[in-house]
C-alpha cells in the first residue's frame, strides 16, 4: 500500500475551494408515526427477507439518505396488538401499556406511487425483530416511526468506499444506486456464505469483495482482515461503513491512522453489537 498517495489530510484544508463540495448535508425530517400492513414478503437469499409495507399513511414519506433509518415497531408476539406513540412537544408520547419492540431499519426502497415501502431484514440473529419477519405474512400489521433526519454525501469524490455485513446491504444497495456514471466505488461485503451474495445495480464502476462468516473463527474479523489486505486506489475518496461497532472501530482506525484518510470524509456505524440487542452507534466525529 502506497500511503502518500492516501493521505487525504494534507490537502483537505478549508482554504482548498476544490474541496467545497465535499461537505456533507444533514437535513430533518419531522417525526412521524404510521401504522401499515404488510403486502408482500419475499426471501432474496438463505438469510435475507425482504417485506414489503403499504398503507395511505405512507403519504408523506420521505428517504433522500442512502443510509437512512427509521424505527420498526412489531405488534406484540401475545396479543397481536400494536401501539404506537403519538408526536407531542418533547417527542412520543406512549399510550399506557406495554411498549412494542423498537429496532432500527434502512428504508430499501419506497414507491411514492403505489405507497409501499420495501425493508430488508438480516437474519443472523434471532431478535424479536428477526422472529417477527421470519413468521411475517401479508395481512399483518406493523409500525415506522421516522426517519428523523437524513445524511446527504456528495458523489464527486474520486472514488467511494463502502464496507459493511449482512445488516448494510440496503444501505449500500442504495448508494450504489444512486452514484452516478462515471463513479467508483470499492465495496467490501461480509456474509454468511457464497449463497447470501446479491446483486448491486449501479451506474458506477464497481468492485465487489465478498467475505464470508461461515467457518471463520468466532473471535476472528474477516471484514477488518480485508480492509488490511485491499490495495487503496488514489485519490480522494469518501469511506462509509455500517457493521458491528468493534469492527466498525477497528476499520476506521485502520483508515484513519495507516491510509491516513480524512476523518471528516468517514463515516461510520456501529449496526449491531456483540452481546447486546437494540444498538445504533454512530462513530463519527
Amino acid at each position: 500500500m502506497n500511503i502518500s498517495t492516501l493521505d487525504q489530510r494534507a490537502s483537505a484544508g478549508a482554504a482548498n475551494p476544490a474541496l467545497a463540495d465535499f461537505t456533507p448535508q444533514r437535513i430533518r425530517h419531522p417525526l412521524r408515526f404510521r401504522a401499515l400492513e404488510v403486502r408482500k414478503v419475499r426471501r432474496i437469499t438463505p438469510n435475507l427477507v425482504r417485506i414489503t409495507l403499504g398503507g395511505d399513511a405512507l403519504e408523506g414519506f420521505t428517504s433522500p439518505g442512502f443510509d437512512d433509518h427509521l424505527k420498526l415497531f412489531v405488534p406484540d408476539p401475545e396479543t397481536g396488538s400494536l401501539a404506537l406513540p403519538a408526536v407531542g412537544p418533547d417527542g412520543p408520547v406512549w399510550p399506557e401499556g406495554r411498549k412494542p419492540v423498537m429496532r432500527d431499519y434502512t428504508p430499501r426502497h419506497f414507491d411514492a406511487l403505489a405507497l409501499t415501502l420495501d425493508i430488508d431484514f438480516a437474519l443472523h440473529t434471532a431478535g424479536p425483530a428477526t422472529q417477527w419477519a421470519m413468521q411475517a405474512e401479508p395481512g399483518q400489521k406493523v409500525g415506522i416511526g421516522g426517519p428523523k433526519g437524513s445524511f446527504i454525501v456528495p458523489t464527486g469524490f474520486d472514488w467511494h468506499l463502502l464496507i459493511g455485513d449482512s445488516t448494510a446491504l440496503p444501505a449500500i444497495s442504495r448508494r450504489l444506486l444512486e452514484l452516478p456514471k462515471g463513479a467508483r466505488a470499492e465495496v467490501l461485503v461480509e456474509v454468511e456464505t457464497p449463497e447470501d451474495h446479491i446483486h448491486f445495480d449501479s451506474q458506477a464502476e464497481i468492485e465487489v469483495t465478498w467475505v464470508h462468516r461461515s467457518g471463520a473463527a468466532e473471535d476472528s474479523m474477516p471484514l477488518v482482515d480485508a480492509l488490511r489486505d485491499m490495495r487503496m486506489p488514489t485519490g480522494f475518496f469518501h469511506a462509509w461503513i455500517g457493521c458491528e461497532l468493534a469492527h466498525a472501530k477497528a476499520m476506521r482506525a485502520h483508515l484513519v491512522n495507516v491510509c491516513r484518510a480524512n476523518p471528516k470524509w468517514i463515516r461510520a456505524s456501529g449496526y449491531w453489537r456483540k452481546g447486546s440487542a437494540a444498538t445504533h452507534d454512530s462513530l463519527d466525529e
